[in-house]
């Protein structure tokens, strides 16, 4: 069978590939690299660096497949209030480019990867009968596209699976961004000997999903018969803790003394937020199998084992190095709040970008003319400050 998967190179999208190229079927995948990592992407994939906002592109690519995932997605969660077009034009144009392109080369069955965001306000454990009330921009982008999906497939008679995968963790997980995936970033750092950031006071609470446990619903929702037209959340309903423990976990297991720094909450954040498993259990036979520690103990050995990179052609030693969680954006691609002050701001300076190894961003100058050269190294921001062919810092 051919399948294609959006997303490909991004965490969820390149475990899925791999479990169904070990299973022998022909694999097609597309991914901008913006979030994903070209090393992720299994090498007997047929691989695109396609954006899935571009409809041709998806014409082009997914002729001739028989099921397409949906997976990709710019997952900025927690910030989506500050980038509502980029969630917009990612999450729901991406998605109706995709689904539209993907009906007229008449796939079978269309799976889309939603998010617990959906549910928003609603009383756990959410349910998928609850009626969504998401609280951001990135939930109601969800919501949007689960809708347009729906649409589409009764019209054009195409089956649909909508999975909701909650706060899934495990190697390749991304621990480079400070806005998402907690219990990465709290890793990385404490790792490197840091205090983890925790917004509020850490009473949020949640359940962690490990990748293995989710994988195998993920794969029956491409044959399973009775969960066609079906919204099912995937991941467990136990072990339902608060970050503060999650925090005390990780510490427990690096044998790290914990002392959080604690910061202001961030905008329309959901406090509680766990899903009910029971219909899985029913359709998918859904079973958690590895218990949060099992799950946390894989990503310590993970992110030990994965290289840390810095391109080669970096203009030179670093002079600052600034979590993110230091330099908040107030909307779409501003410059952080530091680079504002008028001490940083003479005539000459530019903002120019490098990214890791494979992740598909090229050397440019920002969009609104900043100061400074920026290198994204795993759970790092390192700045160099340049002017007139020197290097200068600016203190804060």
């Amino acid at each position: 069978m051919k399948i294609f998967i959006s997303g490909i190179a991004g965490f969820l999208g390149s475990h899925l590939a791999d479990q169904f190229i070990n299973d022998g079927h022909h694999v097609v995948g597309c991914d901008s690299l913006i979030g994903g990592e070209l090393n992720n992407v299994p090498e007997k994939a047929e691989f695109y660096q396609y954006d899935c906002c571009f409809r041709n592109s998806m014409l082009k690519i997914t002729k001739g497949c028989d099921i397409v995932y949906h997976t990709a997605a710019t997952a900025y969660e927690g910030l989506s209030v500050f980038s509502p077009h980029l969630i917009t034009q990612n999450i729901v144009t991406g998605s109706v480019s995709l689904f539209s392109a993907a009906i007229q080369n008449k796939v079978k069955r269309i799976i889309f990867c939603s998010s617990m965001a959906r549910y928003g306000t609603n009383k756990v454990p959410f349910q998928e009968n609850f009626t969504p009330h998401p609280q951001d921009p990135y939930g109601i982008a969800k919501v949007a596209a689960e809708n347009i999906l729906i649409n589409l497939c009764k019209v054009h008679n195409v089956e649909y699976v909508i999975a909701v995968p909650h706060n899934i963790i495990g190697p390749r997980q991304k621990y480079d961004d400070p806005y998402r995936n907690v219990a990465s970033i709290m890793i990385n750092l404490m790792l490197q000997n840091r205090q983890p950031i925790i917004y509020g006071d850490g009473k949020q609470k949640r359940c962690f999903s490990y990748i293995d446990d989710d994988l195998y619903c993920l794969k029956e929702m491409a044959f399973n018969m009775n969960v066609i037209g079906e919204i099912i959340n995937i991941g467990p309903d136990e072990e339902f803790i608060t970050i503060n423990e999650l925090a005390e976990k990780i510490s427990n297991q690096l044998k790290f003394n914990l002392n959080p720094t604690y910061v202001k909450g961030r905008p329309q954040e959901v406090l509680e937020a766990t899903c009910s498993a029971d219909k899985a259990r029913k359709l998918l036979k859904y079973e958690t199998k590895t218990s949060l520690d099992e799950g946390l103990s894989q990503m310590i050995k993970f992110i030990k084992e994965y290289p840390t990179y810095i391109n080669n052609y970096s203009p030179g030693k670093y002079l600052a190095d600034i979590p993110l969680a230091h330099s908040p954006l107030s909307h779409d691609y501003d410059t952080p709040a530091l680079f504002r002050d008028a001490e940083c701001q003479p005539n000459g300076w530019k903002w120019l970008f490098w990214g890791p190894p494979n992740c598909g961003t090229q050397v440019h100058q920002d969009v609104d003319h900043s100061q400074a050269w920026n290198v994204c190294i795993k759970g790092h921001k390192y700045w160099w400050f340049w002017y007139n062919g020197g290097y200068k810092s600016c203190l804060w």
